[in-house]
């Protein structure tokens, strides 16, 4: 496959003193890339989604733990991991829901932890680690996830999880970029997401640059699109993904499953294994994240809706596995995802 042909977007760049990051927010109509020069900045960046899609934000906490080490003195690893404490705690507090960052983090604090003189060093080797095998796993699932579907087929996603979600290429959507490539997939859909519009902003545009024809839709609009007949599979990223299947992905994802199961769709979830969380037993137990309700009730910063009015703003919900037919991750495929399945893959527990 011509992986450079559908892999030309780079969202996150490190440039030795500095990340910089595609800024998301402005897109599609300016590109522009903010530099954060200090570990701080990139918690800013993540929480205020300049930089959004759970295997990305992972990646840029991980060059932000870079950032925060070259403004430390220590012997060692075990020293500069209790200097370096404070930074790492307000990076994993940047966006509680991504399991991702706080897998990142996690690893980055492995790392320091068996570091010796020369750890800042073997800090940079980790991020480069985390980003670089990253890219790998999406043109691997890619791949897999291409392969369960029929030639011909139109399909649907959900926010946006290409190659500005990820280190290139994309979970959900390199399954795309991969079926289309292989000549499987004949129509694209995509829903506009609200409130934040990743949908309609970044996803579109990315398969734009690729020269992928694509089809924006409203969020109401799925249920109808399905009935139809023009797609015969939901394809969406994941933020977390529990022990028994249950997925926590962006709002709009189980409603977009409850209307897939009862057209006779199926439902597939791309996401690398760093999003699975075999710790976390079942959808219950997810943190879901709330956002500020002004999103809600404004556009592009302009208040649409009267005074007095309240809003309620879950920036995640939850997919039951029950309604997924198929969970893709770089380890294998797990078909019909349930405890037994997906404990089968990914055994009791992913370290971490």
């Amino acid at each position: 496959m011509d992986f450079d042909r559908y892999d030309r977007i780079r969202p996150i760049r490190w440039q030795g003193d500095r990340l910089s990051l595609l800024d998301q927010r402005r897109l599609p109509f300016t590109v522009e890339m903010v530099d954060c020069t200090d570990s701080d900045a990139v918690a800013r960046a993540i929480h205020d989604l300049v930089v959004r899609g759970a295997p990305a934000i992972g990646i840029a906490a991980a060059w932000g733990a870079v950032l925060a080490g070259q403004g430390v003195q220590a012997a060692d690893g075990a020293e500069a991991l209790v200097r370096l404490g404070p930074a790492l705690d307000r990076l994993k507090a940047a966006r509680p829901t991504a399991v991702n960052l706080m897998w990142a983090l996690a690893r980055v604090r492995r790392a320091l932890a068996a570091a010796g003189s020369d750890w800042l060093a073997v800090l940079s080797a980790e991020a480069i680690a985390i980003e670089t095998e990253d890219l790998a796993a999406n043109r691997y699932m890619g791949a897999l996830g291409a392969a369960l579907i029929a030639p011909g087929s139109g399909v649907l996603t959900h926010c946006n999880t290409g190659s500005l979600a990820t280190a290139g290429f994309g979970t959900a959507l390199g399954v795309i970029r991969a079926g289309v490539a292989e000549g499987r997939i004949e129509r694209v859909y995509a829903s506009e997401t609200r409130p934040w519009l990743q949908g309609a902003r970044l996803t579109v545009w990315e398969l734009l640059q690729d020269g992928i024809p694509a089809t924006l839709i409203g969020d109401g609009a799925a249920a109808h699109l399905m009935k139809t007949g023009a797609v015969q599979w939901v394809i969406v990223g994941a933020d977390r993904i529990c022990a028994n299947g249950d997925t926590a992905n962006k709002i709009g994802t189980y409603s977009h499953a409850i209307a897939a199961r009862h057209h006779g769709l199926k439902v597939m979830v791309v996401a690398p294994s760093s999003t699975v969380d075999m710790d976390t037993a079942r959808g219950e137990d997810i943190e879901i994240e709330m956002r500020d309700p002004a999103e809600l009730l404004s556009v592009a910063g302009t208040r649409t809706v009267a005074d007095g009015v309240e809003a309620w703003n879950p920036v995640f919900d939850v997919t039951p596995a029950g309604l997924i037919d198929a969970i893709v991750t770089e380890r294998g495929v797990v078909t019909a995802p349930d405890a037994a399945r997906m404990a089968a893959v990914f055994g009791a527990k992913i370290p971490g």
